[in-house]
């Protein structure tokens, strides 16, 4: 016994193969959170219906090359037209970074994120400290390189309406491209040397100054003692007084140790982003210091699917996943 055509298929909008429209949303919603396995044992245990793994992997992959091609189309677009963008909010912070996905072949991929969001005035806890938050968080992915990223980015700063805040920051690291990112999107935001990474230049140079590796246990010991206390004692006083007492003492370590080749290029690091570095003042003005949105965004967004046990994944399916990833 063959197939048939109805013509009340064509009507109700029903697809080839055997599942509603309804049902192929549910397959695909429930693979962009779960394993395709996974995914098609919750859909039979919900539905009572029976779909192959392999239905679930074409499903989910199509919708999500269909809405990367559809944001590609919009970059297009907007490239070329310029349309004014929608207003957007009176404060509001980027953040990007980069997280590694395996592939087919034993290989990795480095996946970007952008993550944007609104910053409301600091609430006033019990204690009468400030209490800092971001909300309204989206994000957008993409495995390709940086240049391509920054131009496809602009379907989700434009939509977000990033050139209308009233104030940006662009909390980053250090990356040149990342700087690029911030360049080209918003390059009036006030710009926010992540601090965790500021912080890991200031123990590399204490690791480096006082070396846990001595050949002499007591040597060792003490001087790990030593490094710690002086990690955290600038490591607080860089969070709390701003950069200038930090660079000063590092100028001072330079006369002490001139063949010290991490304490020259860390000191130069940080010399030349001073004004990254401003911690306190831009704490009072309510601002975040930390990228903990877009590491956050690598590990629940990215990472949370594409990185689970057994998995590896074609290169050319990893963008669709991302795209639908960042819509839910």
């Amino acid at each position: 016994m063959g197939t048939a055509f109805f013509p009340l298929d064509e009507a109700l909008g029903l697809l080839p193969g055997q599942c509603t429209p309804r049902l192929y949303e549910g397959l695909v919603l429930l693979s962009t959170w779960m394993p395709f396995g996974q995914a098609v044992s919750t859909l039979a245990t919900l539905l009572g219906v029976q779909i192959s793994k392999a239905s679930a992997v074409r499903a989910t992959e199509t919708a999500g090359a269909a809405y990367v091609a559809r944001q590609t189309a919009e970059v297009a677009v907007l490239a070329q037209k310029a349309p004014p963008a929608p207003a957007g909010a009176a404060r509001m912070v980027v953040s990007a970074d980069g997280a590694m996905v395996p592939l087919r072949g034993g290989e990795w991929g480095e996946v970007r994120t952008l993550a944007i969001g609104v910053v409301p005035p600091p609430e006033q806890t019990a204690s009468g400290t400030a209490l800092l938050r971001t909300e309204a968080i989206t994000y957008f992915s993409r495995f390709t390189t940086a240049e391509t990223f920054t131009q496809q980015a602009l379907v989700e700063t434009h939509r977000r309406g990033l050139e209308n805040a009233g104030q940006v920051a662009a909390v980053l690291d250090g990356a040149e491209w990342l700087q690029g990112l911030a360049d080209h999107h918003c390059p009036r935001a006030l710009r926010i040397l992540d601090f965790p990474h500021a912080a890991q230049r200031i123990a590399a140079i204490g690791q480096t100054l006082w070396p846990a590796n001595s050949s002499q246990a007591n040597s060792s010991q003490a001087n790990s003692t030593q490094a710690a206390a002086w990690i955290t004692q600038w490591t607080h006083r860089l969070k709390h007084e701003g950069p200038q007492p930090l660079l000063a003492e590092l100028r001072q370590l330079q006369t002490q140790y001139p063949d010290c080749e991490p304490l020259r290029s860390n000191y130069a690091y940080l010399a030349k982003r001073e004004a990254q570095l401003q911690y306190p003042e831009f704490s009072q003005q309510g601002w975040p210091i930390g990228s903990g949105m877009v590491e956050s965004a690598n590990k629940s967004v990215v990472e949370a699917r594409l990185k689970g046990a057994g998995m590896h994944w074609q290169r050319t399916h990893v963008d669709p996943m991302l795209a639908l990833r960042n819509l839910v």
